[in-house]
């Protein structure tokens, strides 16, 4: 399997060259190189037919072909089939050739155009039809169903086939089933061998149907072996220290704050709890909406680490919400006894020297900061947990800096981006995953509007009325200036229309060519009301809290995903008035309109998130490619979730048993995880 492509009857150098543009390097890389779609080549009858689409007929021919040539080259030949009880024209464009082969009372196949206007098939292949019973007529049927593969260069479809064929004839006894026999059973999976062949030469439906289950299921369950391994791994590479947390003293400051944690919170907080007294470094995600209570949570897990007897570390990605973290942690524990400090890059060098000193001395107890935590100077004394906040904004390397602050001490991200279950458990698979699925009782839903462009003076008499209230208002933009390729507004234009038309109000203006500092700035003048409107691009999207901020009016909405949308909704809301989302859009196709009537219908980000899923693809789903999100050959993480889980739990069992680690049984699974490099301690950050 492991063999170059020219082993391969048929493939030379130059073919191999051909095969190699399309990742194609090996015997195995061509058996698993699928088709991406098929075509249903079974002949239909007329009356199903619909007008404009590609459609296979059989009939008797019953004119002699006729072939008129015009232009250079170019020519149309037409004859007549009968099609019981129709009379079907047939037209071939710039194959003259054909006329010779076209015998009247000869049985044709025709797949094509159909215009049912002109009863009339434009055609794009044909086949004469061999007598019933003879081996022809039986290949005949095995192309009912014809594979169709993303080729490019000067590899054909048939080309492909002829290949792939001889790949299996040789190669096909040495193809290794790597499933152990018991999932094999218990799932009645098909071989590997008969799945292959069977996706690449279905004869039938059916099937095709069970032998892309069998790959769905082997593709999820080795991606999720790998996951489960690097967990396990992980944890036995990196021996923690096991937290005796005072139990008393979290119940009691539970109980001290002003609102009662919701069931939610409680489940994901008795997760991160156990983490913590486990003798392994945790490993946690904790995904939540906006305003769902992930902060009150850092805060009990921060406070636990400080009955411990350690420290705490909080990373974010801005100096703002820096501040903003510092100031709520004062709050809520302060007055029980632990002494809190925030390192920024603003921070004068005298009180940073005091803070280092309290650090390494372990008199500071939590430290809250952006990337300057991760700076050499800095030395934890007995650092126990570390949280990184809006994870995804920080690299690999900048969360690995941070760990290795203290002696494998437990980790916990968290993210305000509801990924679905389905893509978080592949995307964050050597994670565990805590969720925050409901919010707070008392929250006013953000009312959201959709309006189009002739509606812009309404929509800034309403803004008027929201700032002689005093409140203030978010207006983002997709571009910093004008596109010639993208007719849109943008943020520089808008700032000054604004300007003209709100005269007594301060306008900010914030986009991602300002400097850190100048978008720190603009942000902190926003926040303490010192500009009541920000015209912004979506650098505005994850941040800060700006409780007095109750209008959101996103121009052409359409252009955002609708991940992106909610994402900026959340940025209003957060405080005891009522908040709205205007959605400015003209959206031209079907699929924008879905996303302003998604918006609309709902304020729950994981259901957003869910259909932003179905809609986009997993592709997509992040915006940029996520290093940790695989490309399945098969597998589709969307529709065939269900076996995702499946896979996820099998793998999790199958890696916790001793027996997977030293039975033959289990050899080829374990020669794939050391092929992919799991078991190298490189690969666990």
């Amino acid at each position: 399997m492991n063999v170059p492509t020219t082993y391969i009857k048929g493939v030379g150098e130059e073919r191999a060259t051909d095969l190699s543009l399309l990742g194609i390097h090996t015997v195995g890389d061509l058996l698993y190189y699928f088709p991406s779609r098929y075509e249903d080549r079974r002949v239909q009858g007329i009356e199903e037919a619909q007008h404009d689409e590609r459609i296979t007929l059989e009939g008797t021919i019953h004119s002699e072909a006729v072939t008129q040539f015009y232009g250079r080259k170019k020519s149309r030949t037409s004859f007549k089939v009968f099609i019981e009880p129709f009379l079907v024209t047939a037209t071939l464009f710039n194959r003259p050739y054909a006329k010779n082969q076209i015998k009247i009372g000869n049985r044709i196949k025709l797949t094509g155009k159909w215009d049912k206007h002109r009863m009339q098939v434009t055609v794009s292949e044909y086949t004469l039809v061999k007598d019933e019973g003879s081996k022809e007529k039986a290949d005949q049927a095995k192309e009912d169903i014809k594979p169709i593969y993303s080729l490019t260069g000067s590899i054909s479809t048939t080309f492909m086939q002829k290949i792939i064929w001889q790949g299996l004839k040789q190669f096909g006894e040495q193809i290794p089933e790597i499933l152990p026999q018991k999932l094999i059973q218990e799932y009645k999976l098909v071989s590997r061998r008969a799945a292959i062949q069977a996706l690449h030469f279905p004869t039938d439906f059916e099937t095709g149907k069970w032998s892309r289950r069998r790959i769905v299921y082997e593709e999820f369950f080795l991606f999720q072996l790998k996951m489960q391994a690097l967990k396990r791994i992980r944890r036995e590479n990196q021996k923690g220290v096991v937290q005796k947390i005072d139990q008393e003293r979290i119940s009691s400051f539970l109980s001290s704050l002003p609102f009662a944690l919701t069931s939610a919170q409680a489940r994901v907080l008795e997760e991160i709890m156990r983490d913590l007294q486990k003798p392994y470094a945790m490993n946690r995600l904790l995904q939540g909406d906006v305003g769902s209570g992930k902060t009150v949570i850092a805060a009990a897990g921060l406070f636990a680490t400080y009955t411990a007897g350690y420290q705490g570390a909080l990373m974010v990605p801005t100096e703002i919400l820096a501040e903003q973290h510092y100031e709520t942690l004062q709050q809520i524990l302060s007055e029980l006894g632990v002494h809190i400090a925030l390192l920024t890059g603003s921070t004068k060098a005298s009180e940073r020297k005091a803070i280092l000193a309290g650090i390494q001395m372990g008199t500071i107890h939590v430290l809250v900061g952006t990337h300057a935590l991760i700076q050499e100077t800095v030395s934890f004394n007995k650092v126990g947990l570390v949280i990184i906040d809006e994870q995804h904004r920080f690299g690999v390397e900048q969360r690995r800096k941070l760990k290795n602050k203290g002696e494998a001490p437990d980790v916990l991200y968290m993210t305000a981006t509801p990924i679905p279950r389905t893509l978080a458990i592949t995307a964050y698979g050597d994670l565990d995953v805590s969720t925050i699925d409901e919010l707070p009782a008392g929250r006013k839903p953000i009312e959201t509007y959709w309006a189009t462009e002739k509606m812009f003076d309404r929509v800034i008499e309403f803004i008027k009325k929201e700032l002689l209230q005093g409140r203030q208002a978010y207006f983002i933009c997709p571009l910093i200036e004008e596109s010639e390729k993208l007719d849109l507004q943008n943020a520089m234009e808008l700032h000054a229309t604004l300007v003209g038309l709100l005269p007594q109000y301060r306008i900010g203006l914030m986009h991602g060519k300002l400097s850190a500092q100048e978008k720190e700035e603009v942000m902190r003048d926003f926040a303490e009301n010192r500009v009541q409107v920000l015209v912004s691009t979506t650098v505005v999207e994850v941040g800060v809290n700006v409780p007095n901020a109750t209008l959101m009016v996103i121009q052409d909405a359409e252009r955002f995903g609708l991940s992106q949308l909610h994402q900026l909704r959340g940025r209003v809301g957060r405080g005891g008035h009522q908040s709205y989302c205007i959605l400015m859009a003209d959206p031209k196709t079907e699929a924008g309109k879905e996303r302003m009537k998604i918006m609309q219908e709902t304020n729950d980000g994981f259901e957003i998130a869910k259909r932003d899923l179905e809609l986009r693809g997993p592709g997509d789903f992040f915006g940029k490619k996520q290093s940790g999100l695989p490309e399945f050959k098969v597998a589709d993480m969307v529709h065939d979730y269900r076996a995702l889980e499946v896979a996820r739990n099998d793998a999790s069992v199958l890696i916790e048993q001793e027996s997977f680690w030293l039975e033959p049984e289990y050899q080829p699974l374990r020669e794939y995880l050391i092929k992919q490099g799991v078991m190298e301690s490189t690969k666990l950050d």
